[in-house]
């Protein structure tokens, strides 16, 4: 893993998809020192934060989205 990563807050849900599974795959490799499996469980724990807020954001447009059909059918 790079140590020039982008803030998470910066990262679409993809890309914080990607590398969260990239974290997981490394921390189950091992042979990582007890400071940097710390650091990457602590960045894993963060992107995984950073997914969940965007499907919710995600889910919140649709469901706006289909209350304005529903709406407009009704």
């Amino acid at each position: 893993m790079s140590d020039a990563r982008p803030p998470v807050e910066s990262l679409g849900y993809e890309q914080a998809r990607d590398e969260l599974a990239e974290v997981v795959r490394t921390l189950e490799v091992g042979g990582l020192g007890l400071d940097e499996s710390v650091a990457l469980w602590e960045r894993g724990e963060a992107l995984a934060r950073r997914c969940d807020e965007q499907l919710a954001g995600a889910r919140a447009r649709v469901e706006k989205a289909l209350d304005q059909a529903r709406e407009q059918d009704g």
